[in-house]
């Protein structure tokens, strides 16, 4: 049987080796060309093949369970035509026995697609992010930029903040930053406007060309609020939130690992801010590795294709549209699960499930009638 498992490894392995590659130079030309859009103002070609390098990992994380399936479907198919899985079968190797090695295979591939989705692609997709923000000169953290919640307790009762951050600067500071203070009842007390300002690891942030705008009712006549403003060069406020946090806000989500998501998660649950998002792509991220265990046994009933039933291309063009079709149903998924406010873990792993018992449903009927 270790005979048998070397020659179905090694031949399962080479062609998903191909597959992944071929992809991935597909995705390198297309970024490339995309990114050569902004070209001009600092931003080179040199920059521009440098992003697009970075993003491999990304794209390398997101192919591997469609490159397990087309590459496994293309050795089964083509041992199948030379009937050497035929007489694989005949020397004992029982549907059992070959789904448990595919098995054994579709773990490993599992175990490379989380240490790629979860170390590699997130520090390759930072690195992206710095190569643009240094060339461009900063990058904007969407329309409205990312919006963070904080509490604490003072003195004078508790408090809640709204911070907003608008930028991220070349030199890996946060710019356009601002923070509402609102006393227990919601009453907006202070305005801190900052043009920049960094995180340091125990929560302060270092704020530079500040604006403090104070609402206050002390000393006021009729309780009509008093506007206090004073501009300030440096400033240090205090806050909870772990620089961690502010990073998985400002960075992109591709950027964030399982944990990091997890953390964010939290820390969105705390102050009551909506977190489906996060949520369906945390059990996304956590379950996909597995779609490699499924990919491998949709592939398994193409081995017990006659040769006669379509040669090797035909099968593996079948293949890719099994492969699109589990990525357009995940991704359609995703968003009717966010729409709808589906169970998170529910959302992400559907696709899988259906795709698992589409291929055990015609393994069986293969094996048992074929």
């Amino acid at each position: 049987m270790r005979t048998v498992r070397r020659l179905l490894y090694r031949d399962i392995v080479s062609s998903v080796l191909f597959v992944a590659l071929a992809f991935l130079s597909l995705f390198f030309f297309i970024d490339f060309v995309d990114e050569l859009a902004d070209v001009g103002k600092g931003y080179t070609a040199f920059h521009a093949a440098l992003h697009s390098v970075l993003e491999l990992p990304g794209h390398l994380y997101e192919l591997v369970p469609i490159a397990v399936l087309i590459g496994t479907i293309y050795a089964l198919s083509r041992m199948a035509q030379s009937s050497e899985f035929t007489i694989l079968r005949t020397g004992g190797l029982a549907p059992g026995r070959a789904l448990s090695l595919l098995a054994g295979l579709g773990a490993v591939f599992a175990v490379l697609t989380f240490v790629v989705g979860d170390y590699l692609a997130p520090l390759s997709e930072r690195a992206a992010t710095m190569v643009q923000t240094r060339a461009k000169g900063g990058f904007s953290v969407g329309g409205s930029g990312a919006w963070l919640k904080d509490k604490s307790m003072t003195p004078q009762g508790e408090r809640s903040y709204s911070i907003n951050v608008g930028r991220a600067t070349s030199g890996g500071e946060l710019a356009n930053i601002r923070i509402f203070e609102f006393d227990a009842n919601g009453r907006l007390l202070r305005r801190i406007g900052a043009g920049s300002g960094s995180v340091n690891q125990d929560g302060v942030w270092s704020l530079a060309d500040v604006t403090l705008t104070d609402w206050s009712t002390v000393g006021a006549p009729d309780f009509q609020p008093s506007v206090n403003e004073e501009k300030r060069p440096a400033y240090e406020w205090a806050s909870t939130l772990p620089a961690s946090v502010v990073a998985a806000a400002v960075l992109p989500e591709k950027s964030m690992s399982t944990l990091e998501l997890f953390r964010y998660i939290t820390h969105l649950a705390d102050n009551e801010q909506a977190a489906q998002r996060y949520e369906i792509r945390f059990w996304k991220r956590a379950l996909y590795p597995l779609a490699c265990l499924v990919m491998v046994a949709l592939a398994l009933p193409f081995a017990y294709l006659h040769g006669r039933a379509g040669g090797v291309s035909l099968k593996v063009f079948g293949g890719i549209m099994l492969g699109i079709s589990f990525v357009l149903l995940n991704n359609v998924a995703s968003h009717l699960g966010l729409l709808q406010g589906w169970t998170p873990w529910i959302v992400a792993a559907t696709p899988s499930l259906i795709y698992l018992l589409l291929s055990l449903a015609a393994f069986s009927w293969l094996v048992r009638y074929r």
